[in-house]
């Protein structure tokens, strides 16, 4: 999907106090800049930032950073910020693939997945942010006893995930095809807008929880 370019949001990005700029040099130190040291959950592909809006609101005794690569997207993120600011939430402009040098080992205890590009060509596997190659990044920042949530509407997508997270060496803690009809894992889930698009129109949200 080609994303339109919108004239500012760059500047728009890097004026903002709620996304961090040179996120490298907060490796290790992330807990400095919240209010308090809490638990550090991050979402890799946060979109317009409804999902970790609604999150940081609903939990603040836990401290959110949201990772979204495209600034035109991330610019939709900052204005709700700007209107309903968040004091354990901030945002950060980058690439996925950057996550290990931008989190020290063990320092997020929890990473959310959100309805992540699925790339569908064979050669783009390893682009897939469920690909072993990705988890291999994950390890590298998740804490022991972390966990990552993955949710999609993309059913070849979430069935090459299934098979990534034993290729990986990771654990399935729990899965479903059907998430909105699946008592246990839908307790307490906070939809994203695709989500809420996808479910709309009929199509059944897949997640899945793993962890090492």
């Amino acid at each position: 999907m080609r994303l339109r370019n919108i004239p500012g949001a760059d500047a728009a990005i890097t004026e903002s106090v709620y996304c961090i700029k040179s996120p490298e040099t907060h490796k290790g130190h992330w807990q400095e800049i919240f209010p308090s040291q809490q638990p550090l959950h991050i979402e890799i592909g946060m979109g317009k930032g409804r999902f970790m809006m609604d999150l940081a609101a609903a939990h603040p005794d836990i401290n959110y950073l949201g990772i979204e690569r495209y600034s035109s997207v991330l610019l939709r993120a900052l204005q709700k910020m700007e209107e309903n600011p968040l004091p354990n939430l901030f945002f950060i402009c980058m690439d996925a693939a950057d996550v290990a040098e931008v989190f020290d080992h063990g320092e997020v205890d929890r990473i959310y997945l959100n309805f992540s590009d699925p790339w569908p060509k064979d050669r783009h596997a390893k682009r897939r942010l469920t690909s072993r190659q990705f988890f291999a990044r994950y390890d590298e920042v998740l804490a022991p006893e972390g966990h990552l949530e993955f949710k999609t509407d993309n059913q070849d997508l979430f069935t090459f995930s299934l098979e990534e997270i034993p290729e990986a060496g990771w654990h399935l803690d729990a899965s479903t095809r059907d998430l909105h009809h699946d008592p246990v894992l839908n307790e307490g889930n906070i939809m994203t807008e695709y989500e809420e698009k996808f479910s709309s129109l009929g199509n059944p949200i897949c997640k899945l929880i793993a962890s090492r």
